[in-house]
């Protein structure tokens, strides 16, 4: 029996637009259990991006409750909220996120900062992580002088060298041509074997298929 990672219930998010209050999110009911892959799919403005900031605990649901690892993230203070999204979860961006001003090097490094590991340690997981992607060769480059899947290779390095339980990639391929999305495809692929739990956002169907479940959204809710 899998472990529950994460359940929503009741979940709402709203936004104030003027006078109106706009749904972006409506009643979401989802339990993700450990080790899925899941494909959140629907039409741009269905809220796929506002879902998976939700569960990365980037925004907050307005209304309704949110438990990871039996933590209630409704009612957690902002401190607790962030210690727990930064040791459990990773994010890979469509637009990759990474610092202009820091080598690869230094991006992938980055997310080990906030947890303290010493420094012998982090040398010797970025140097993991350089190998796994091979992208050695470009350790001191800076994200301008790297193509689109090289950059997108850097930010999925980011987003595992902390050792994620939950990786959440909106749109991660978007940018990229076939044979770049394909790699990070079976790359997802082979996380999840290992026992990593992805929700991932897409429009393709080909991506979407590499999920063990897919789950269409629609206006905010859940229509499958």
């Amino acid at each position: 029996m899998e472990n529950t990672l994460l359940t929503t219930e009741e979940a709402f998010r709203t936004v104030n637009s003027g006078r109106k209050t706009v749904t972006l999110l409506d009643n979401i009911n989802l339990t993700v259990k450990e080790g899925e892959f899941i494909s959140l799919m629907g039409p741009s403005g269905s809220g796929k991006s506002t879902l998976l900031n939700c569960i990365g605990m980037l925004d907050d649901f307005t209304e309704g409750s949110y438990t990871f690892l039996d933590e209630p993230v409704h009612s957690l203070k902002e401190r607790n909220r962030s210690k727990l999204y930064k040791e459990y979860i990773g994010f890979v961006f469509q637009a990759y996120h990474l610092i202009d001003e820091l080598t690869v090097y230094e991006n992938i490094e980055t997310p080990l900062l906030y947890k303290s590991v010493k420094s012998s340690q982090r040398k010797a997981m970025v140097a993991d992580m350089l190998d796994r992607f091979n992208i050695v060769g470009k350790k001191d480059l800076f994200p301008s002088q790297l193509s689109g899947g090289q950059q997108q290779l850097v930010g999925i390095a980011r987003a595992l060298i902390g050792e994620p339980k939950l990786i959440l990639a909106d749109e991660p391929t978007g940018n990229l041509n076939s044979k770049q999305s394909e790699e990070i495809m079976k790359l997802f692929s082979e996380l999840n074997k290992e026992g990593v739990t992805i929700i991932q956002a897409t429009h393709s169907e080909s991506n979407a298929a590499y999920g063990s479940r897919i789950i269409n959204l629609l206006d905010g809710k859940i229509v499958s």
